[in-house]
């Protein structure tokens, strides 16, 4: 069993757990995964390690309550457990040797890109981070952030923060200020890391993102998490999750990912009907 240390709500839709996981937390770096399950009767879901204390022995997680097994994750507090935690899972990013980065978080995605923004810049590298949100409310993980990087840029879809726009203008912006970065890091919904491609491509700048496919055992062995590199089948699961971005292919990747829409909301309404009863 794996006992919650602290929770945290981040936003109305995203929580915090800092889980007890020594030996996971001894080995974990940045791009990696775990693997969890609640209880005897849950389903495995893959969440990204977005901190790890190693002298601490902690590991946290940041989730957004999106379906039935994140719902009953989101219910449950400190000193509560989980069933399964196991991880490390997937390869760390590469990000030694960089002299300055952009970094980009896309909502959620953000949980995933401040891990890479507080390497990077624990290691030396000047670190420009831009996150984009859909308003105000949801912001999360600024003041860490900004402790982090050289620059922090918060954009909203709808202005509320003061600062409209979406994390492509905020990046066209410094690019064309004259900022050369050797690499991008996009980290967010599918849609957002695919424009951000088509932005760095023109201007040769090697960008990386983080895929988040359909996953199931997270060793490769069931082929859910394939996705399309370069013209080859790769399992975002052992050969990522972080793939060249000008090489991602997109559009089938998304068309996956919408494959059991339909099953996850016949679950949550199942979820749902039996909450009421309780």
């Amino acid at each position: 069993m794996f006992r919650i240390l602290e929770k945290r709500v981040l936003n109305p839709e995203v929580k915090l757990l800092v889980i007890d996981a020594p030996l996971i937390a001894k080995k974990a770096l940045p791009g990696q995964f775990i693997i969890l399950r609640i209880d005897e009767a849950g389903e495995r879901i893959p969440l990204t390690v977005a901190d790890y204390d190693r002298e601490k022995g902690t590991v946290t997680i940041i989730f957004q309550e999106v379906g039935k097994t994140t719902r009953q994750l989101g219910a449950l507090e400190a000193g509560d457990s989980l069933l399964n935690f196991v991880g490390p899972l997937g390869q760390p990013s590469h990000l030694d040797g960089l002299k300055r980065a952009a970094v980009i978080g896309g909502g959620l995605g953000t949980a995933i890109a401040y891990p890479q923004a507080k390497y990077l810049h624990e290691h030396g590298t000047q670190v420009d981070v831009i996150t984009g949100f859909r308003n105000k409310g949801l912001i999360i993980l600024e003041e860490e952030l900004r402790q982090h990087c050289n620059r922090l840029i918060v954009t909203t879809d709808d202005g509320s923060n003061g600062n409209k726009g979406f994390v492509t203008d905020a990046l066209k912006g410094l690019i064309e200020e004259g900022n050369h970065y050797d690499m991008v890091i996009a980290i967010g919904p599918m849609i957002m890391m695919k424009f951000v491609c088509a932005l760095t491509k023109p201007y040769g700048i090697k960008t990386i993102i983080s895929m988040n496919p359909i996953m199931i055992d997270g060793t490769g062995m069931c082929g859910g998490c394939r996705v399309t590199v370069g013209g080859e089948t790769k399992f975002a699961c052992v050969d990522g999750p972080d793939f060249d971005g000008h090489l991602v292919g997109f559009d089938e990747a998304m068309r996956r990912s919408a494959m059991y829409r339909d099953q996850e909301r016949q679950s949550m309404e199942h979820a749902c009907r039996l909450m009421r009863e309780e």
